[in-house]
């Protein structure tokens, strides 16, 4: 009952939405020198995992995200302290069946990781830190020590608005990222250099990944550590725009827990040895402005090496992407694009080299909206289409064909480390099958002044040989969600 009044209230919040005026642009709260800023976010998920043999994958649960943070600027240093209480209620108690058809959707993920409550909430410190500026008297340099959140892949500000949305959508956090999508989220401990200027950005950045994504308790670390350094140079010229980006990172994970890959159970248990990875990659992204339109190409890759435990880790990515904004049907301003991703996978469960992409801690639903699959051991051919209909609208909707790179290994969900004692994916067998699934999808961000705004969404998966050989009693699935931001 509680959840179908949120669904109502939020619903009719969306109809009233055209009739509103606009307000003052959003401008936090100065108390004194020190500024005043928080956040609300509350999303009713209504899912319809695929059928299992067992348990309930038909459930409705309500997240909640609240952020409080105190801060101050001055000339050469400023700081931050920000608390988060993230607040899950009504989470489902009987969503996770036995053997590989496993935890049906992210509300048994909540659930499993928060000892098995149907409700949960505590307060923690989500960003404690200083940022110096001017650093070894360097103008543009800044160092940031403490805890911070950090988005790989947008070290830097595009002044062209092409540009700065396709690193917004397309770039940012598909390695490292905070999973912002998840009612908790993860934040980092460690440091953050910058030099950063208009036209070049390096950034160094050490640190351990925080508690939290899908358990309420984002106090504690995880014995992960990772180091990333990036250069990344923009040019512009009348008619064109253009961004390129190379960078490493190595990630450590020490803990002791059993590993998800397609080895049997037995060796994985055995397996004791540390994950000592290196990533190597880059990205280039390019708009040009014709006479028709805005047309851009984005391309990105990386290829990994270092030690999977006792095995031998090489593995890549590819993902190419074109788009166009034709200036016909100018009050929609449509965007078309597509694309084509690559995420090797796995050939060999019995030798001694691990060959599935390993996506590290990305925020997956920026690639996956409906997620049920991530970028690991994936084939995605995908096409899109933004409209703006009218300013406080934005219509988006993407299909996706998706398959396993490896029918060999498993499909793969999840998001990286969020607690010691899991390791962060989930694996199923594909059985010898690549064809997994396509994903029709569309939401709606309604915007309706600078503090308020909300976004429905829908996307249906229509399952495949893999989904059909797991979930044979229904291979189908969607997600619904209704979702409230209000900032101050």
């Amino acid at each position: 009952m509680q959840n179908k009044v949120c669904w109502t209230a939020l619903v009719s919040a969306l109809a009233i939405a055209p009739s509103l005026t606009a307000q003052q642009p959003f401008e936090p709260i100065q108390l004194g020198p020190v500024t005043f800023a928080g956040s609300v976010r509350d999303r009713v998920e209504n899912w319809g995992w695929f059928t299992p043999n067992s348990g309930n994958p038909k459930y409705t649960f309500n997240g909640a995200t609240v952020r409080l943070g105190i801060s101050q600027k001055l000339e050469s240093i400023d700081w931050m302290f920000e608390i988060e209480i993230p607040v899950l209620m009504n989470l489902p108690t009987n969503a996770v069946a036995p053997g590989a058809q496993g935890q049906l959707g992210l509300g048994a993920s909540y659930f499993v990781a928060n000892d098995k409550e149907q409700n949960a909430a505590l307060l923690f410190p989500k960003q404690v830190f200083l940022r110096w500026h001017n650093v070894f008297r360097v103008p543009a340099a800044t160092l940031q020590l403490g805890r911070f959140e950090f988005f790989e892949g947008a070290e830097n500000k595009p002044a062209d608005p092409t540009i700065a949305a396709i690193k917004r959508d397309r770039i940012q956090q598909r390695l490292i990222g905070t999973f912002a999508y998840t009612d908790v989220l993860r934040a980092f401990d460690g440091f953050h250099y910058a030099y950063d200027n208009p036209s070049v950005n390096y950034t160094l950045v050490g640190a351990v990944p925080t508690r939290g994504v899908f358990q309420v308790d984002g106090w504690g670390w995880n014995s992960v550590a990772f180091g990333y350094g990036a250069m990344t140079r923009q040019f512009h010229t009348a008619s064109t725009a253009s961004e390129f980006r190379l960078f490493g990172i190595y990630y450590d994970d020490f803990r002791p827990v059993t590993k998800t890959d397609n080895r049997p159970l037995a060796v994985r248990t055995a397996d004791h040895a540390d994950l000592r990875i290196w990533t190597l990659g880059g990205h280039y992204v390019n708009a040009w402005k014709t006479a028709a339109g805005i047309f851009d190409a984005m391309g990105e890759g990386a290829f990994q090496f270092g030690d999977w435990g006792v095995q031998q880790q090489r593995a890549g990515m590819f993902d190419l992407e074109a788009g166009f904004q034709p200036k016909i049907l100018g009050r929609l301003t449509p965007w078309i694009q597509g694309g084509y991703y690559y995420g090797s996978g796995d050939k060999n469960p019995k030798d001694d080299t691990h060959g599935t992409f390993f996506q590290l801690m990305p925020t997956t639903r920026a690639y996956a909206r409906f997620p049920f699959f991530d970028m690991e051991n994936n084939v995605d051919r995908f096409g899109i289409l933004t409209l703006h209909p009218h300013p406080r609208y934005t219509i988006h909707t993407e299909f996706h064909s998706l398959r396993l790179a490896s029918g060999a290994d498993l499909w793969y969900t999840g998001g990286g480390v969020f607690q010691p004692w899991s390791f962060g994916y989930q694996g199923r067998a594909g059985n010898g099958s690549t064809s997994l699934a396509n994903l029709y999808d569309m939401n709606v961000d309604v915007t309706f002044n600078s503090h308020f705004s909300i976004s429905p969404y829908y996307g249906y998966a229509l399952g495949k040989s893999v989904i059909q050989s797991i979930y044979p009693k229904g291979p189908n699935g969607h997600l619904a969600f209704l979702e409230a931001n209000y900032r101050f």
